[in-house]
């Protein structure tokens, strides 16, 4: 079993970055694909961005494809999200996920593991 625990968010304007984190606490973090979703105010929880194992695969919903970065260090345990161009309707709660699959799932059915979120606020 693999604990994790999110940081990085924090109150940001419209066209600012964030580079939220992702540690593992317990489990061989490099075995699990990693998963980023969100939730904003209102909405249900949606996939955003996801890397496979290795990091050698990555996956971005069409609404940040350009703007985000996923990335991994494995030897420290750790999935990145680096989040450019901000804007007001990023504004939600970040989870970070791990999935118990080789494969590299982007619906929330598809991880086993989840944080408990970190807050992205982007202000107009």
């Amino acid at each position: 079993q693999v604990q994790l625990v999110e940081s990085g968010g924090g109150l940001v304007q419209a066209g600012g970055s964030l580079r939220l984190s992702c540690a593992a606490s317990k489990g061989t973090f490099s075995t699990y694909p990693v998963g980023w979703f969100r939730r904003a105010p209102g909405k249900e929880r949606e996939f955003v961005a996801a890397i496979s194992r290795s990091g050698g695969s990555t996956r971005y919903t069409d609404a940040v494809k350009g703007r985000f970065t996923i990335s991994r260090d494995n030897a420290k345990n750790m999935v990145y999200l680096q989040t450019n161009s901000l804007k007001p309707e990023d504004t939600a709660v970040y989870y970070c996920a791990a999935a118990r699959s080789i494969e590299v799932p982007t619906t929330t059915y598809g991880y086993d593991y989840w944080g408990q979120g970190t807050q992205v606020t982007v202000s107009s």
